[in-house]
């Protein structure tokens, strides 16, 4: 059973996650708060395995809510849920120690898959924004694009190229001959290792 706490300022959409989840048998929602400082409280209270934190609320917004979740060194790990796609954000998300970054327009199956992946201990990014973080990743640290290429085969840099390049994910299926699956668990692996890296080069700093 993967317990969870639901964070975001707006009832109905607590009430609509909530139901969301509940439909899911795995799942457990164990507490709800309307801003970050109730999440913090809540997860200290519920050591849920998982936390689903709205990206803007008044007071404490969820960036720091994930800040102060991080720094409590337990085991709930952070999904950022949010309306804005902006890779920008993504980053801040990571590098403030979530684990997962969903866009509120994704549908639920994203979400529940969000939250099973990182009770697994996995990352996860929305599928329309992989790339970008990836593009955002990569640019956004010196020799980033070096450090990720060293931990990928041939065929993984191939298509890390491609994508740098902003072919769409049809696209480098095409034109490498594999499908879009293949694809997609490609640049799944590249969010893994960057979402990681992120994590590491924020707790050095």
């Amino acid at each position: 059973m993967v317990t969870v706490v639901l964070a975001d300022d707006h009832v109905v959409v607590r009430e609509g996650l909530r139901l969301l989840l509940e439909s899911d048998p795995e799942c457990e929602v164990v507490g709800e708060a309307a801003d970050g400082l109730g999440a913090l409280d809540l997860v200290k209270l519920r050591k849920p395995d998982v936390l689903i934190v709205d990206l803007m609320m008044p007071g404490m917004d969820g960036l720091e809510t994930t800040r102060r979740v991080s720094r409590l060194k337990s085991s709930t790990r952070v999904i950022v849920l949010t309306m804005y796609g902006d890779d920008a954000y993504l980053v801040d998300a990571f590098k403030s120690g979530a684990t997962a970054f969903v866009v509120k327009e994704s549908c639920g199956g994203d979400l529940l898959r969000a939250v099973h992946d990182v009770a697994a201990g996995k990352c996860y990014v929305s599928p329309q924004l992989s790339a970008a973080f990836v593009i955002r990743y990569l640019r956004s640290a010196k020799a980033a694009v070096l450090r990720l290429s060293g931990m990928l085969t041939a065929h993984q840099r191939k298509v890390l190229q491609l994508v740098l390049e902003g072919a769409s994910s049809v696209d480098i299926g095409a034109r490498l001959k594999v499908s879009l699956g293949a694809v997609e668990s490609d640049v799944a692996v590249f969010v893994e290792k960057a979402i990681r890296k992120t994590h590491h080069l924020s707790r050095a700093h």
